[in-house]
């Protein structure tokens, strides 16, 4: 690189939302920019984290690419990936040197194209992972690793998703390194209520989806009415594009239950701080594996008591904090019964969620997250 041209980076991303890897993303976009960066993001289709994006002082552009859902983790899937593949490495090729990128930065694991685009550019590659899926077949688990082989380094968000990523290739060990995400806390705190008069103020906040067990939520409301615990639900958040029809199942299975008056859909929220303060307890009962869990880290900084399921990234996100309870993934008599615990002994889990607050803001500063994937980014 000739001496005082500004180093380049190219962030490629799968999407244009604002979820928990879209957030993660833009902190990495924000680190690379104030470290003298020029920053430019490739997403698939247009949406609001575009916004967010040229916010922080990078540039966007829109450049399709195949995205690798879980769908595509099948014969016929991987044809259709094979066939796009040869157009989609050319396009980002062609991204890479139109605008003098030094280093392809792929936010995710799902972008296998980039990494392939980077490698064939002569270009420094990093893969940050946010995807591990431990309880996949032997053949799944090395198609999901492979493309890393490509990359010059790797930052994993949780110990847990390292040491899936290394399990089918050893020496991935020796390029990847554990960067906790970033979360920030609400400006302003609003103090759990001192007693809980009335409803039990439940709050799930993220994808709707089966696998993250929104349906399993559900029913633990249904469990604790019929205990005559009196009980509400919030579901913060909406369906990814093409998953409409469990948005629907969702809806018939609230009717079929008759909780119209107990549990609402709200959408999708840009910011989800005014659900966590009205709310009591937070849920995060995910069925399959999560490499990190940040709607654990948010309702802790938020001083809530959550309530997550006991497995993989899960667990080590709420490790250590006295305001998270862990129960077994899709037991919601074990969801009932944890929250029927924290509403017994409400005064010790008050009196508990300053101090699980303190120490989560500790475990994700945004300068501790900058300096972390600064080094993998430099290192590399």
């Amino acid at each position: 690189m000739p001496i005082g041209r500004q180093p380049s980076v190219l962030v490629a991303h799968p999407g244009a939302e604002l979820y928990g890897s879209d957030r993660v993303m833009l902190e990495t976009v924000g680190a690379l920019v104030d470290a003298g960066y020029r920053v430019t993001v490739a997403v698939p289709g247009d949406g609001p984290l575009l916004v967010e994006v040229r916010r922080r002082g990078a540039s966007a552009e829109i450049i399709a690419a195949p995205v690798l859902r879980r769908r595509l983790l099948s014969p016929g899937g991987l044809a259709s990936l094979a066939v796009q593949l040869p157009a989609a490495v050319a396009r980002a090729i062609a991204t890479i040197r139109r605008n003098d990128i030094d280093v392809v930065y792929a936010s995710t694991l799902t972008i296998p194209t980039w990494l392939l685009a980077a490698r064939l550019a002569r270009r420094t590659a990093v893969c940050h992972v946010h995807e591990a899926e431990s309880s996949a077949g032997r053949l799944v688990k090395r198609a999901l690793s492979t493309p890393l082989l490509l990359a010059d380094a790797i930052a994993a968000n949780s110990e847990f998703c390292a040491g899936v990523l290394a399990e089918p290739y050893p020496r991935l060990a020796g390029r990847t390194s554990v960067v906790l995400n970033p979360v920030d806390g609400p400006a302003a705190v609003t103090p759990p209520r001192e007693e809980l008069d009335g409803r039990i103020r439940l709050v799930y906040v993220g994808r709707l989806s089966e696998r993250k067990g929104v349906g399993v939520a559900v029913d633990a409301v249904t469990i604790l009415r019929d205990r005559g615990r009196p009980v509400s639900l919030d579901l913060v958040g909406d369906v990814f594009a093409g998953n409409e029809g469990f948005r629907a199942e969702l809806q018939e299975k609230i009717q079929r239950a008759a909780l119209g008056d107990a549990v609402r859909l709200l959408g999708f929220r840009p910011s989800v701080w005014d659900e966590l303060s009205a709310a009591d307890i937070a849920l995060v009962p995910s069925l399959a594996d999560e490499t990190f869990g940040n709607a654990a880290v948010e309702a802790i900084l938020a001083e809530r008591p959550v309530i997550a399921s006991d497995t993989s990234g899960l667990r080590e996100a709420a490790a250590g904090y006295d305001t998270a309870e862990l129960v077994r993934p899709g037991d919601a008599v074990a969801l009932a019964d944890a929250a029927e615990r924290i509403a017994d002994d409400w005064p010790s889990y008050r009196a508990g969620a300053p101090g699980a607050r303190a120490a989560a803001e500790r475990r994700h500063a945004r300068k501790r997250y900058d300096a972390d994937i600064l080094r993998v980014i430099t290192g590399a």
